[in-house]
């Protein structure tokens, strides 16, 4: 692996010197699951006897944080309708501090 990867990182510069197979299974890992594969399913095809050790390949990729921030929206701005508002003296509202409306 290190000869190849010798190789490959003078074509570019990502490839690291140091890879190792292991290397490899991690990137599947984390490309099933960016394709939506259920981390269990992951986990029986890694032949893991622990689903905590399958928990290790839920990295989280820049594109995963900006697709989620994208998903943020300015609450000065916002333009999705509240679904609850503050109504007082109703009773158990009271006790909740809300009611749906």
């Amino acid at each position: 692996m290190k000869i190849y990867a010798s190789k490959a990182h003078g074509d570019c510069n990502d490839v690291p010197l140091n890879l190792h197979s292991h290397q490899w299974r991690h990137a599947k890992a984390c490309h099933w699951l960016e394709d939506g594969i259920n981390i269990v399913e992951i986990s029986k095809l890694l032949g893991h006897e622990s689903i905590e050790t399958t928990m290790a390949y839920q990295d989280i990729t820049t594109e995963q944080q900006m697709r989620a921030l994208a998903t943020l929206e300015d609450e000065a701005v916002s333009t999705i309708p509240k679904k609850w508002k503050l109504v007082k003296n109703t009773g158990l509202s009271d006790l909740f501090c809300f009611t749906r409306t």
